[in-house]
């Protein structure tokens, strides 16, 4: 619910304006944060419908950026999260909110997700389909579908022991893209935290995390799914997270809770919370086996950097390989667009900031982008690919992962 007292933090200073890559792209003050609070407080005291601010509540890529540059402290992440539900109860009809739902469940079910893509690739269709682009509320269809792996991944185990005395259990978090299409980047994790010492969890039947529903304005869908996790992961020291937004998310639990009987209790497992860039950082690792050299740029996933104030961390293990050279990027902070399935529902928009990432990427003559977020890889790896350049994009851990020969 939209408090007031967080809306009327904002004083209006503009320092949050070139931190917002759709005011960036459009310069419309409506399409900044400031102007998206001030509609936000228009619809809350009921001067103006939520059908009217609607489009500017859609075109926001829920970055958090301008949260970063704020300096009055107003907790954009808590207002953007709030109005798109008020939006989705006041401004949708009931037949546009269950065709969300079903999109929504389809990506964040890992059989669903596969099966989708699958069906999508049968019938040759090499970009996201235009019935799910419309059904979503999108103009057209601007997302080049994946590679396809044989099957959804599972662990081989549930328990990978540390190398060493462990100091500490803990459990891996699964996610639903990452674990459709990234299993390399679990493999890596698995192979880098036992080697950092601690015992590997990997718990049966998780599920979903819920960031994209709540970052969608369904946040009781995602109450539900954060109840399995609280169980799933009952019994370890710390959930680690290899994908941003789910880990933000995740440290946010009490918000979600907040008011309910069921708040000490999210609080409690929001604590526990660590990126597995955290994890490594504290961790006193063992020097790297290879010695590649290697040209990498860092790509600062938002959810990452604004959601969870990591951008240290990545940066300092990837600088422990020695023949590593990290080449800073201008922007590497601003949004590439892709924002969960923003690039679904906002096309455009979301190509002008993927061009702008390109266009960064190019100027540090790396040849590998690292980025810690599945939905910044897959959009950056087509970006780059339809720019004609060689460069890859891998998650830290991966790099890191062969570096220390840690690869199960």
């Amino acid at each position: 619910m939209l408090d007031k007292r967080d809306l009327q933090k904002c004083i209006h200073c503009g320092l949050c304006l070139q931190a917002c890559p759709t005011y960036v792209s459009t310069g419309q003050e409506a399409e900044s944060p400031r102007g998206r609070i001030y509609l936000m407080r228009q619809a809350h005291e009921g001067r103006i419908e939520w059908s009217q601010a609607r489009p500017h509540i859609d075109a926001c890529m829920g970055c958090l950026g301008c949260q970063t540059a704020c300096p009055s402290g107003v907790p954009y992440a808590k207002l953007i999260e709030a109005a798109r539900a008020e939006v989705e109860t006041h401004a949708r009809t009931p037949l546009q909110r269950f065709a969300r739902r079903q999109a929504i469940k389809n990506f964040t079910t890992p059989s669903r997700l596969r099966l989708m893509l699958r069906l999508a690739r049968t019938v040759g269709m090499h970009r996201s389909p235009r019935w799910l682009a419309k059904m979503l509320g999108a103009a057209d269809a601007a997302v080049r579908l994946p590679a396809l792996p044989a099957r959804v991944w599972q662990p081989t185990q549930t328990v990978y022991p540390a190398q060493g005395t462990p100091k500490a259990r803990v459990g891996l978090l699964l996610g639903c893209a990452m674990q459709v299409l990234f299993d390399r980047v679990h493999r890596a994790t698995i192979g880098m935290l036992t080697l950092a010492g601690y015992e590997v969890h990997v718990p049966r039947n998780q599920g979903c995390c819920g960031a994209l529903w709540v970052h969608n304005g369904y946040p009781r869908e995602a109450q539900r799914n954060a109840r399995a996790l609280f169980k799933a992961f009952r019994e370890v020291d710390y959930i680690a997270v290899n994908a941003a937004g789910c880990g933000s998310t995740m440290k946010e639990y009490g918000l979600l809770f907040q008011g309910t009987p069921e708040q000490s209790v999210a609080e409690s497992f929001a604590r526990r919370v660590r990126d597995v860039h955290e994890l490594l950082y504290e961790a006193n690792l063992p020097e790297p086996k290879r010695d590649d050299s290697l040209s990498i740029t860092y790509h600062d996933a938002c959810h990452l950097v604004h959601g969870q104030g990591i951008r240290l961390q990545p940066r300092a293990l990837l600088q422990r390989l020695q023949g590593v050279k990290l080449i800073e990027m201008d922007g590497a902070e601003m949004c590439s667009g892709s924002a969960g399935i923003y690039n679904l529902l906002q096309p455009m928009l979301a190509r002008d900031a993927l061009q702008r990432k390109v266009q960064n990427v190019r100027n540090t003559g790396a040849t590998i982008v690292a980025s810690a977020n599945p939905g910044c890889t897959l959009w950056l790896r087509q970006g780059l690919q339809e720019a004609g350049l060689p460069v890859e994009v891998l998650h830290p851990v991966e790099i890191l992962a062969k570096a220390y020969d840690a690869m199960p």
